[in-house]
């Protein structure tokens, strides 16, 4: 899939931090969890985009309109920072695809029949199994 609005390296902050859950000792030494902030209105994006990335309603975006993403998966920072950079471009993708509207339709006269006729077989099949009037 071909990016429409790559997101440079320039534009994005990462910080190193701790990584939370198991790991053993690793996890108290080394800081290999990687902490992205991304600023919106700062960024090279058009400003449609712009807008629609802020109106997504993600919680990985501040109030402020910046995207904070902590990536902590993987051992290696630099294999955090791919993942934490990856799944900003899918947000800015997702945030570039602009919004179809839908338009209402009625229903063809053919379903509609369709639609009444298993009706009437189903109420048909209900009404078979009331009680039986033995004479």
């Amino acid at each position: 899939m071909r990016r429409r609005f790559p997101v440079s390296r320039e534009e994005v902050e990462f910080s190193a931090i701790r990584a939370q859950g198991a790991g053993g000792q690793n996890v108290n030494k080394v800081s290999n969890a990687a902490h992205l902030r991304f600023s919106i209105a700062a960024s090279s994006l058009p400003d449609a985009v712009k807008a629609r990335l802020v109106s997504l309603g993600d919680r990985r975006i501040s109030s402020e309109g910046v995207v904070v993403i902590k990536a902590q998966e993987y051992r290696s920072l630099e294999r955090n920072q791919a993942e934490a950079l990856e799944r900003l471009q899918l947000l800015v993708d997702m945030a570039s695809q602009p919004v179809l509207v839908r338009r209402a339709t009625q229903p063809t006269r053919a379903s509609v029949g369709r639609r009444l006729e298993g009706k009437a077989r189903r109420g048909r099949l209900k009404a078979a199994r009331g009680p039986v009037s033995g004479e």
